[in-house]
């Protein structure tokens, strides 16, 4: 009789573990949480420059425990800020997204848009329309966090956070939960009605520490000993910029407190703009509940500072150093808080760059290495010549993006063909010696212009909001508001060259110097998480990080 019942029992046993595991087999597996780590104006070359004061939890987790690309660039030009966030989110370039510069010129109006502004919008945790009134109405892709959200009917929840509006709101896409941006009027963190009509209580509960305030009442020293920064030039450059009311670019930065209290916005030229980023990364963990139940969400995170930080002080300083340093150990810190609070294992990070930098021209200027000052007075010269071959003065409305944009209106007033004075502005500016090519946008393909510069340039031309000529510049050639620290922009390596490395749930480890591109990002995420790839998307699956 025993016998009896304990082969019913081992029976009973195989059925509910066989059910259990066709139950797991149904099941779609996919990590609780990604984050997207974006560091604004990485260099690739970072990673193993400071390497040796870099924590072993830090960036070294993700070289030593992740997969390393080593080879990666960015497929188009302009490389700046919005390019670089909008591209690793839809996959996509430009010419296809929409998204043409942090700001570009309306080709009709002739009136400066800037990438986010929206306003249909209401600023939402402040007064400022100007800071608050964003969308991201002008992003004609979906991002592979808006694909997300479409695989799981919405239930994916979607988070975007930075000191920087556009880099927030791009890469989190149309439909997120929330994306928020710093507040440089009051110090806090908002959003806009895009989104939402009032903040979430964990962001008005975050803004209520002040920790902005807290976080630069001591000033700003070197997290080691000045003498160890060895990677580094001598502080006290004279191609530095300054920081607040410091009359030298030299560390400590006393002042940081009351220089904040003045003018807030101080805090992101500093490491500790990165640390407030990453502590309201945390805190969106827990008010949303990110990674909390077994459908995958998404948190897209841009650490900034590296950014304000190379434009004020330039890549061979001191302060650029420290900036990394310290946010090796914020990041140390936050995938500690990962294991905690989502599990080790259970979540996957990509760590990435939206561009690089140039050396200062000071700094080449020391060691000898060809530079200078790209286009001064272009803009004002060609429109003198202009005048003189077409009788109309200021018929260039606008240079930007290294993209020089005519005066529609003006053409059209005086009955001259678009055509004509693009090809006579082309033909002058190429006896520029800085100047490397000047090309029509509607001419590239037939150009003489050698590959890669050729196929970059057709990619970051948007036909409706691009200039009418692309200009390249030569190697390390700066534009001439670059004067202190540095600034980035071109096809070069240290502006294209990007780092990324993927760590945690469904990543292989190792590294790989094959080519890649910054439009590959998306559809690994996309494949990683067997979802549909990005609207506009032009890249592929890396598949040796996903091991499929």
């Amino acid at each position: 009789m025993l016998r009896k019942i304990s082969i019913a029992a081992l029976t009973m046993l195989s059925v509910v573990t066989i059910d259990a595991q066709k139950n797991k087999n149904s099941q779609l597996e996919r990590p609780k949480l990604v984050v997207g780590l974006v560091v604004d104006q990485m260099r690739w070359d970072y990673l193993y420059r400071f390497y040796s004061k870099y924590g072993n939890d830090g960036f070294k987790r993700l070289l030593n425990t992740g997969y390393a690309l080593n080879n990666v660039h960015i497929p188009y030009v302009p490389t700046i800020t919005a390019l670089g966030h909008t591209c690793i989110y839809t996959g996509s370039v430009p010419a296809i997204h929409g998204i043409a510069g942090n700001d570009w010129t309306d080709k009709e109006t002739g009136k400066n848009v800037y990438c986010t502004t929206d306003e249909s919008v209401q600023p939402v945790g402040t007064t400022n329309a100007k800071i608050g009134s964003h969308s991201p109405k002008n992003l004609w892709s979906t991002t592979v966090t808006d694909e997300l959200k479409l695989a799981t009917n919405f239930q994916a929840k979607v988070v975007g956070v930075s000191l920087k509006d556009r880099a927030s709101i791009l890469p989190a896409g149309h439909t997120p939960n929330g994306a928020f941006w710093f507040d440089d009027s009051t110090g806090n963190f908002i959003t806009s009605t895009w989104y939402m009509n009032d903040l979430p209580q964990w962001v008005k509960s975050f803004n209520s520490q002040n920790l902005p305030e807290k976080l630069v009442a001591n000033g700003w020293n070197t997290l080691l000993p000045i003498n160890q920064y060895t990677e580094s030039s001598p502080d006290n450059s004279a191609w530095e910029g300054l920081l607040g009311s410091s009359k030298t670019p030299t560390f400590p930065y006393s002042n940081l407190a009351k220089d904040y209290k003045d003018k807030k916005d101080n805090i992101r030229y500093t490491p500790f703009g990165n640390t407030l980023t990453l502590k309201l990364a945390e805190a969106s963990v827990e008010g949303e509940k990110l990674g909390g139940d077994d459908i995958t969400d998404f948190l897209a995170i841009n650490l900034a500072s590296t950014d304000y930080a190379g434009h004020k002080f330039g890549p061979n300083s001191i302060e650029v150093e420290d900036v990394y340093l310290r946010l090796d150990k914020d990041l140390a810190e936050f995938f500690n808080y990962l294991d905690t609070k989502v599990g080790k294992g259970e979540y996957t990070v990509f760590l990435s760059a939206d561009h690089g930098g140039a050396h200062s021209v000071g700094f080449l200027q020391e060691h000898k290495i060809p530079t200078g000052f790209f286009g001064e007075n272009s803009q004002k010269d060609i429109n003198q010549k202009l005048k003189e071959k077409f009788g109309v003065d200021k018929l260039i409305n606008a240079v930007d993006n290294y993209q020089i944009y005519f005066d529609r209106k003006l053409l059209k007033d005086n009955k001259i063909e678009l055509d004509a004075v693009v090809d006579f502005a082309v033909k002058e500016l190429e006896n520029d010696p800085t100047v490397l090519y000047a090309v029509s946008v509607t001419k590239v393909q037939e150009s003489t212009i050698p590959e890669p510069i050729k196929q970059r340039i057709i990619n970051g031309i948007n036909r409706q909001r691009s200039g009418d000529i692309q200009l390249i510049s030569h190697d390390s050639m700066l534009p001439p508001y670059a004067k202190t620290g540095t600034t980035h922009s071109v096809w070069n390596s240290y502006d294209s060259h990007i780092p990324l490395l993927f760590m945690g749930w469904g990543v292989q480890h190792g590294e790989s110097n094959k080519p890649y591109f910054m439009t590959d990002i998306a559809p690994t995420v996309s494949s990683l998480l067997k979802i549909q790839f990005p609207s506009g998307s032009v890249g592929n699956p890396i598949t040796e990080v996903i091991g499929k």
